[in-house]
């Protein structure tokens, strides 16, 4: 049996990818920073284990209690809505902290373990708002831009050790309430608008929180995209999640 360890498993993509993965006859190690097991369902199959990505003796202890895995999938991510001007640096570091740093972070802990089995995969959780410019998503879109590069040339590293990585976009989820998420996470760190953007604050608002309609994206597309990077080694490094990432994507 192959174990596959995920983070920020507490709801959306992550959640979503532990209970398909364990469906389909996976051990799977579902990692949050603060625990629930009520989120999935009960299985002798199932490790819930705390996990904060950007604390490193966190990451330290979720490697010793989790053993040999393999696959390791990185979709810990926090989302963020702010005009580039309002936002503070301590801010972007908090959003690279997670979205990136924590990213590699927890991939250079568990790194040994692969290239001495040389075996293993890979699979980060980066965006589709990569592949278009979009307002109020600079300092968001740049976090999930450098784990897209950082991605694509640890590839390149791997190689020579049969260990495969794969780059997974998902586009809007409006059942994650991201939009929701990334206003709280504004609020959270003490964002400001500046007065002179607050029409055009406003109106990014709006339109984001009116997108009802068009192509979105499920959890369940994000999963099963997942599984494809993990299962299928002929499979591009970059693949869309959902079918408005998979519009982006042909049309860019």
């Amino acid at each position: 049996m192959k174990t596959i360890l995920i983070t920020g498993c507490s709801s959306g993509f992550g959640l979503e990818t532990a209970s398909y993965f364990l469906e389909r006859g996976w051990k799977v190690i579902a990692t949050m920073r603060a625990p629930r097991e009520d989120v999935l369902p009960r299985s002798e199959h199932l490790q819930v284990l705390a996990l904060d990505v950007t604390d490193p003796r966190s990451i330290r202890k979720t490697v010793e209690a989790a053993g040999p895995i393999d696959v390791l999938v990185n979709n810990a991510g926090v989302g963020l809505l702010s005009v580039f001007e309002g936002t503070s640096m301590e801010t972007v570091r908090s959003t690279f902290e997670t979205n990136t740093f924590g990213a590699m972070a927890v991939t250079q802990a568990f790194l040994p373990q692969f290239r001495q089995r040389k075996a293993g995969v890979i699979v980060n959780v980066s965006s589709s708002t990569t592949l278009k410019p979009l307002p109020m998503l600079a300092v968001y879109t740049a976090s999930k831009a450098a784990l897209n590069a950082f991605t694509e040339s640890l590839a390149l590293e791997l190689q020579p050790f049969n260990v495969r990585v794969g780059l997974v976009l998902p586009g809007q989820a409006r059942e994650t309430s991201f939009a929701q998420n990334a206003q709280a996470e504004m609020r959270k760190q003490g964002v400001a608008v500046p007065e002179a953007y607050s029409d055009f604050a406003r109106s990014v608002f709006e339109r984001t929180m009116g997108q009802n309609s068009g192509p979105s994206t499920r959890s369940l597309d994000v999963a099963e995209v997942i599984w494809r990077a993990v299962n299928e080694p002929s499979s591009p490094i970059r693949q869309p999640a959902g079918a408005d990432a998979v519009e982006l994507a042909r049309t860019r």
